[in-house]
């Protein structure tokens, strides 16, 4: 049976919120202060399918892309970007709010720039002998199939037909695959996962389509298949060659001006501590004008890291190691000859370091985050230990997701 809902406002994953006897009803695509019929989702006794829009925000705009909706991947395309951007922020600081914490949060920063530099596309056979690639339905493992997808970087244009001619290729293991695709300077870099051992037949087939679809890396499970040409992005003065599957931004223009927010709060350090650094991005801009040590778990992202660091001239020194920070994090005693910490923990924070760091007497810390909710905790723990904190800064880079990042800065005192 239909009925009518007044949305109050978008929750933290993108739905409309509407108030129902003191309790939230959620309705995927619908925006604040509009009047929305729905439906009842038997198996989500507190969702809603959206039916129609009775009365529209103002705020409201047509979806650029033809398989909004219908893919999971975008939660916000209909949304004006002046009020997309505040809620952002917004959900930064209901963040800090329900942990009790009152920081200073600056407005969102658009860091989209020409769009997302990597994917992994799913690739599923259908129920005929064709093979489906595309990204996931909302809420389900079903295949979108995907020919295009307008928020990604131009250097990915393509990388759908590599995509389907890859899997059709490995069709006869079958295994569902997924495909991750980096933009890198000179090509594509692509790693598949799940096909299982290849026989030959299949390793020379996949060798004759990196030629044709301008993949100059393939890689099985980060074993490798074939090389054209080393994977290599840029990161401030340096080259860096991206190990298999390795993590890197989404976008460049995110890359950078979470970099640019770093450099800023280390200020004049000379000395300072990369946790979590991956293949550099802060280090390797740090190391202009500063001696760095970098620590992360991923030995051939350290290795990548040291490699970049040693042939790009004019860098400061940086000494970088394999360490899991979460075992065994970065002790207080262990950062006495530092000036400043830098700390980029993936989604479930960084617990245990921060409570390390809280101990410590280094004047600046600065952290940055890809979840607000675990940022928070580890924030909590760093103003327990006496730190201050002077500024939040939100970072959009996956730009109509509700995927927020951010940069804050923690002083003693």
């Amino acid at each position: 049976m239909a009925e009518r809902l007044t949305i109050d406002h978008v929750g933290h994953r993108g739905d409309g919120v509407a108030i129902a006897d003191g309790h939230p009803i959620y309705v995927p695509y619908a925006l604040p202060g509009e009047v929305a019929t729905v439906e009842a989702m038997p198996d989500h006794p507190d969702r809603r399918r959206l039916v129609a829009i009775e009365r529209a925000s103002p705020d409201r705009v047509t979806p650029f892309c033809p398989h909004f909706g219908a893919c999971g991947g975008c939660a916000i395309q209909h949304w004006q970007p002046a009020a997309y951007l505040a809620w952002k922020r917004q959900l930064v600081v209901d963040a800090l709010q329900q942990a009790g914490l009152a920081c200073p949060v600056d407005a969102a920063v658009d860091a989209h720039g020409s769009g997302r530099r990597r994917i992994v596309a799913h690739a599923r056979r259908g129920s005929s002998a064709t093979v489906q690639v595309g990204f996931a339905a909302p809420g389900s493992h079903d295949i979108v199939p995907i020919d295009r997808c307008p928020i990604l970087d131009p250097a990915l244009n393509g990388a759908f037909d590599a995509a389907r001619a890859l899997a059709q290729a490995l069709s006869g293991t079958g295994k569902q695959l997924d495909l991750q695709f980096t933009a890198t300077r000179d090509g594509l870099d692509v790693d598949v996962r799940g096909s299982g051992p290849l026989a030959t037949a299949a390793l020379a087939e996949l060798s004759r389509l990196t030629a044709r679809f301008g993949i100059i890396h393939l890689t099985r499970h980060g074993e490798l298949v074939v090389m054209h040409r080393p994977p290599v992005v840029r990161v401030g003065t340096a080259d860096v060659t991206l190990p298999p599957g390795s993590f890197l931004q989404a976008t460049q223009a995110g890359e950078e001006a979470l970099a640019a927010l770093v450099l800023a709060h280390c200020g004049r350090a000379r000395r300072v501590a990369d946790l979590f650094c991956g293949v550099g991005p802060f280090s390797l801009r740090l190391a202009q004008r500063a001696r760095v040590f970098a620590a992360d778990s991923d030995e051939g992202a350290v290795a990548a890291l040291q490699k970049a660091a040693q042939a790009a001239p004019g860098l400061k020194p940086v000494a970088a190691t394999v360490r899991d920070l979460f075992r065994r994090p970065m002790m207080a005693s262990e950062l006495r000859e530092v000036d400043a910490v830098v700390f980029d923990p993936p989604r479930q924070g960084a617990q245990a370091q921060a409570q390390q760091l809280a101990g410590c007497g280094v004047p600046v810390i600065v952290a940055v985050s890809c979840n607000a909710a675990t940022f928070a905790r580890d924030a909590s723990i760093l103003i327990a230990g006496g730190y201050r904190c002077e500024q939040v800064t939100p970072v959009d880079q996956f730009r109509h997701s509700a995927h927020v990042e951010l940069v804050a800065c923690f002083r003693r005192g």
